[in-house]
């Protein structure tokens, strides 16, 4: 199968699992909420993210064999394959003993740290279920996993994860629904990983018969592990920090509040994720093997990947609070906060707005150089987090994800034009200055427009037609300013257009 139809797979089936999963899981925290109230979602947010941070136990081994795996796959080179499969293997092993360690310890001493009513046992059980999907992954599926990203076939796991997850959501809102305790909830999880693991060993076995994990490991191959840690741990501290922080300085009705507005822009994540994940692999092993031909990718790649961003971020912050007026009807505290929507919306235009440039970084293996600014990162994030946190709250958190991201997202920008591409950064901030300024002017038109949205049909149908006149907007304006970028995406379609005729 070609790359380019890898791609096309990588993105319809990313987007179908995404809504899929979306609408399905948008009910759950509502029920947790209503059913067992602010307390219990705001821990299980919290717990969600220790076991985010819990992951650096990976060390950097996953996306080291990422970019290890890179060029041999594009030469279709099985026997180095084999090498770099039999070392992330002999490290993963070793990382599951360990995780599983520390979710039996975490389990054991997190609960006597927090203040709250939930009891000891139940808290035990809700960390221990949690983290167990993760060990799972380590022991069997996790080198699989590194290696169908590679192969630019993301769509099987996503496909994989579309279904068990939907699943395991029914499941759980039928126990929800029928008064079951949370700890029967969340013994959802190890049953569907468990069932995600089978599927994929038996995957490999059918698809990749030449996988042979008894060669002698290269370790050499997967050595800029450490430094993938550093630039893990700088993604983990802006990503994951704000909970931890709010746990302990402001409660967990206060995290209920911020993990439901992140609730909101996660939906954006997945789909902006998606989009990236779905022609890294390609764009990866192009620049390894065609330098020329990558450039001109990547210039129509980024030009139109900046364009979905800040629309759908546009999108999020338009029906952020109607939304949240609706869905946290009769809950116990209030969730309506004009501040946030302003503040998530910098947030991840920040996060993802670099990412067509955190790619170029990744796939020429920048991790060493680049790691000093990654720990700079995350000491302005907590830093400024700190300071803030005690004065403005659950802002204060956010005014420090804010203010690391100004800064690293331009010295990613510079440092990947720059020194990996050898060019200038211009053509990068312009397509910034002008989504940016087409952000603005579309949020102005529709506060003037003013949206009334009293009931979910309404949200919908608003959604709909909203969504469809902004995404065009931006792509229609990015179209008629890069012309190259518009060039070069014309003769693919065409391309797709001829192979179906």
């Amino acid at each position: 199968m070609s790359r380019q139809k890898n791609s096309i797979n990588n993105l319809k089936w990313g987007i179908l699992g995404n809504i899929i999963t979306s609408v399905v899981a948008i009910i759950i925290p509502r029920l947790f909420i209503v059913n067992y109230g602010s307390e219990v979602n705001g821990l299980l947010s919290s717990i969600r993210q220790i076991y985010v941070y819990l992951a650096l136990l990976e060390a950097g081994v996953g996306d080291a064999s990422v970019v290890a795996l890179y060029g041999p796959i594009g030469r279709n080179d099985h026997k180095t394959v084999n090498k770099i499969l039999a070392a992330t293997h002999y490290y993963y092993k070793k990382i599951g003993i360990a995780y599983a360690a520390c979710v039996l310890a975490l389990g054991g001493i997190y609960p006597l740290l927090l203040d709250t009513t939930i009891s000891y046992g139940t808290c035990f059980w809700v960390i221990v279920l949690q983290g167990s999907g993760s060990v799972i992954s380590y022991f069997v599926q996790g080198k699989y996993n590194m290696l169908l990203r590679v192969d630019n076939k993301s769509y099987i796991t996503t496909n994989l994860a579309t279904v068990t997850s939907v699943m395991t959501d029914l499941i759980r809102i039928v126990l929800l629904l029928n008064g079951k305790s949370i700890i029967e909830v969340q013994a959802t999880y190890l049953v569907f990983n468990l069932a995600k693991m089978l599927y994929v060993s038996w995957y490999m076995k059918k698809n990749y018969s030449w996988i042979d994990l008894s060669v002698t490991p290269d370790f050499k191959s997967i050595s800029q592990k450490s430094a993938v840690m550093v630039h893990q741990i700088s993604s983990l501290v802006f990503s994951h920090t704000d909970v931890l922080i709010l746990t302990f300085v402001c409660g967990l009705k206060t995290v209920s509040i911020y993990s439901m507005y992140a609730t909101i822009y996660g939906m954006v994540d997945n789909v902006i994720n998606i989009i990236s994940n779905s022609v890294q692999a390609a764009l990866g092993q192009i620049f390894h093997t065609d330098r020329k031909k990558f450039l001109k990718l990547q210039e129509a790649f980024e030009t139109y990947y900046l364009a979905i961003v800040f629309a759908l971020l546009t999108i999020a912050f338009i029906f952020a609070l109607p939304f949240m007026k609706l869905y946290t009807r009769g809950a116990d505290i209030n969730y309506v906060d004009y501040r946030l929507p302003i503040l998530f919306t910098m947030y991840q235009l920040l996060s993802y707005g670099r990412a067509s440039s955190n790619n170029i970084l990744s796939f020429a293996g920048a991790f060493k150089e680049t790691q000093w600014r990654a720990v700079l990162e995350a000491t302005i994030n907590l830093v400024v987090s700190f300071i803030c946190v005690f004065k403005f709250g659950i802002y204060g958190v956010l005014f420090g994800t804010v203010v690391a991201l100004i800064y690293r997202a331009n010295d990613i920008i510079l440092f990947a034009n720059r020194r990996v591409l050898k060019r200038s950064a211009w053509a990068t901030y312009r397509r910034w200055i002008t989504d940016f300024f087409v952000l603005i002017v579309i949020i102005i038109c529709f506060e003037k427009l003013q949206l009334r949205i009293e009931t979910y049909t309404k949200l919908l149908v608003a959604g709909i037609w909203v969504s469809i006149v902004v995404v065009s907007i931006f792509i229609v304006v990015a179209s008629v300013i890069e012309k190259q970028a518009r060039e070069t995406a014309i003769y693919y379609i065409r391309q797709m257009i001829l192979k179906k005729l």
